[in-house]
Parts: structure tokens; C-alpha cells; sequence
């Protein structure tokens, strides 16, 4: 039976933020949420552990060690000890980063469009975004990256998202060499958000900047909730290169006390069992990303899209509409909650962000819904 199967009646009987936020004849395909059922592993550790009580305060290295169990058999790679601590999850690691090893008034690379919250946790404590945007193809511009590690505003640190979040590019081998000789010779902090790792499509080589001898001074934020639908159980790790023992030193004294017990042991019971269980889920979702061609192709051919083989996100470009807003008009004219290109960037207004881990059949009304409405 296929992983996204379930029914939109089901789903509404979550109350999670995906299915709560709007109205319920909206159909919502925003935040990253994949609307399947758990992993049977996971779900018998969590009640085992409800079951007998052990949910007291987190202890060991159990997480670290199913992490770099599964980077060795995935990668090819495997962190030492000493390159993973705990954390809460990824943004509160990236902040830790940040508050640890930059000051306030210090400038930090990023680069639109992007994950909504690398503009916050930026701004929202002081510090000053510099933007480097993606090229028109979706990659890292390496010479722009140069121009603004060099101006005026050198940043102190530099925030990477891999795979990056909204466009789903995959960041090459000599992309990440390149980016890590650059922050290197400028003193640039590399953070990394690698949340994403797993979530690439079939056939698809995702490099840990890690395995980068050229980034051994950087530092990754990593967490299971993303590619084993987890983020009610909060647990995270920091990864660091051989290079980076620094930015370790430098954390804040209770960077790694938020981790939760129960998102320790759910996050290590995906690691160590659920493998199998993630590769198919991108099965999944490459057949509803083909799925989304043929469908902008016949229903709605004024919205372009170029396909990417991370994350199960789709960035839709609708400027040949000629709408205003296009998020808020398929919100209320087709009953369709999609994310605003604006939450990515300022630039990025005529830009929705369209969630497929869904069933085939939601993805269908979806685009069906938006084609009426126009």
C-alpha cells in the first residue's frame, strides 16, 4: 500500500499546525508536513517508552551513534565522537551557532529565496542579513558569494541550506569545495542546515558537506523530523568538521539541554530502522512530482515550474498570471493554502511554495482547484 494513502477525512482529524491553520475546506499543501502514517518502529519505541515511564530527562550518545551508523551506510562517511553533540532541533541549533560565534551587528550570508526562518533567527537577534541570491537556475553564484565575502559588510558567518529549501536544489561536490576554499580563506563561519539530507529523489547523489575536505571548519544542524515526519518530538544534533572545534567552544551554555527524551528515542528508532521507509517515500514523491508536470502542463500552463531532486517541495513561479498576490488569491479563490513567495524573500511575490508529500489524489483537486479559479 502506497505511504501517502491517506484521505483528506483522515487528515482532518490531525491537529497539527498543517491541517488546523485554515478553514476546512481549504485544502492546505504549505508547511512541510508529509501526510502518511509513522513508521511501525517508531511508533512501538514511543510506546514502549510511554508504557514504562521513561520519560525522564535525555542521557547518552544513542542518537550521535544511530546518526553516524547511518552516515557511514548512506554516505559513506562517519563522523568521530567528538563531532556530535545533542541539540533541540535545527533552528535552535543554527541560533546557538550564531549567538555563540557571531556578534550582535555582525553580518551573516544567506541566500534567496530561503527558509523563512533564516531571515528571523538572523534579524530577530541583531545581526545583519547579507543576501547572495540564488543564480536564475537555482544554484549557488560562487562569484557573487566572492564579491560579498570581500565588500564592505564581510559577514562573520555564512548560513547554507542543503538541500536548499524552497527550490530543492541539490548542491554539488565542487559547488560545496568551492563554497568551503571561499569561507576558509575570508574566516567565514559555515553553518549548514543539512535537515533535508534524506529527502532527495531516486538516484540522486546528496554530499554531506562534510565529506568536503575543503569544509572541515563547518558546522551542520541536522534532525530526523524532517525526513521521518517528527517534529513534534524535538531532538537534533550539531555535526562538526575537524576543522571546526572552535565553533563547538563557542556554543552557549545550554545549547545542548533541549533536546527531549522522547524525540531522542523517536528520532533513534527512525535512524535505525526506518531507512528503507524514507527511500520509499521519495519514491513517492518523485512519481507526484511528475505527477505536478503533467498537471501544470494540461490545467495550468501559466505557472512554471523546474523540477528538483530535493526535498518534497515544488517552487512555482506565477508571474505569467498576473495576479497580485498569488498565494492569497488561490487562498481565497480556489480554497488552496500554499506558502507566499514573500516568506522566502522579498523579491519572490509572485512565487508559491507547493508541499507534495500527499496523496496523488490531493495534489490532483489541488491543481484543479487553482485552475478554476483563474
Amino acid at each position: 500500500m502506497a505511504l501517502f494513502s491517506l484521505t483528506e477525512a483522515e487528515l482532518r482529524t490531525r491537529t497539527s499546525l498543517k491541517w488546523q491553520v485554515f478553514d476546512p475546506d481549504v485544502l492546505p499543501l504549505w508547511v512541510a508536513e508529509m501526510d502518511l502514517h509513522q513508521h511501525p518502529a517508531v511508533v512501538d519505541a514511543v510506546t514502549d517508552a510511554m508504557r514504562t515511564g521513561d520519560t525522564g530527562y535525555p542521557w547518552g550518545t544513542r542518537y550521535a551513534e544511530a546518526y553516524a551508523d547511518m552516515a557511514e551506510a548512506r554516505w559513506g562517511w562517519r563522523p568521530a565522537p567528538e563531532q556530535v553533540r545533542r541539540s533541540g532541533d535545527v533552528m535552535n541549533a543554527i541560533l546557538a551557532l550564531l549567538v555563540g560565534n557571531t556578534a550582535e551587528g555582525d553580518h551573516i550570508v544567506i541566500n534567496p529565496p530561503v527558509y523563512p526562518p533564516f531571515w528571523q533567527v538572523i534579524e530577530g537577534y541583531r545581526r545583519h542579513i547579507t543576501q547572495v541570491p540564488l543564480t536564475a537556475s537555482g544554484r549557488l553564484d560562487l562569484a557573487a558569494l566572492e564579491a560579498a565575502f570581500t565588500g564592505p559588510d564581510a559577514p562573520a558567518a555564512y548560513l547554507l541550506c542543503s538541500p536548499h529549501n524552497p527550490n530543492g536544489t541539490v548542491h554539488t561536490a565542487d559547488e560545496l569545495a568551492a563554497v568551503g576554499r571561499l569561507c576558509a580563506e575570508h574566516g567565514v563561519l559555515l553553518v549548514v542546515d543539512e535537515i533535508h539530507a534524506v529527502l532527495v529523489d531516486p538516484g540522486t547523489t546528496f554530499t554531506p558537506v562534510l565529506t568536503v575536505p575543503e569544509a572541515q571548519h563547518a558546522v551542520v544542524a541536522f534532525s530526523a523530523g524532517k525526513g521521518w515526519n517528527l517534529a513534534a518530538f524535538k531532538a537534533g544534533l550539531f555535526i562538526r568538521g575537524t576543522q571546526a572545534r572552535a565553533a563547538f567552544d563557542n556554543l552557549p551554555p545550554l545549547a545542548n539541554q533541549s533536546t527531549s527524551q522522547m524525540g531522542t528515542i523517536a528520532h533513534t528508532a527512525a535512524l535505525r530502522h526506518a531507512q528503507g521507509w524514507v527511500d520509499e517515500v521519495m519514491v513517492e514523491v518523485a512519481a507526484n512530482k511528475r505527477l505536478l508536470g503533467e498537471l501544470l502542463a494540461d490545467r495550468l500552463p501559466g505557472v512554471s515550474w523546474t523540477p528538483a531532486p530535493g526535498t518534497y517541495l515544488a517552487w512555482l513561479d506565477c508571474s505569467a498570471l498576473g495576479l497580485d498576490s498569488p498565494r492569497n488569491h488561490f487562498l481565497t479563490r480556489a480554497r488552496v493554502a500554499l506558502n507566499d513567495g514573500t516568506d522566502f524573500g522579498a523579491d519572490y511575490g509572485q512565487f508559491v511554495r507547493m508541499n507534495l508529500a500527499t496523496a496523488p489524489a490531493i495534489i490532483t483537486e489541488t491543481v484543479e482547484r487553482m485552475a478554476a479559479s483563474l
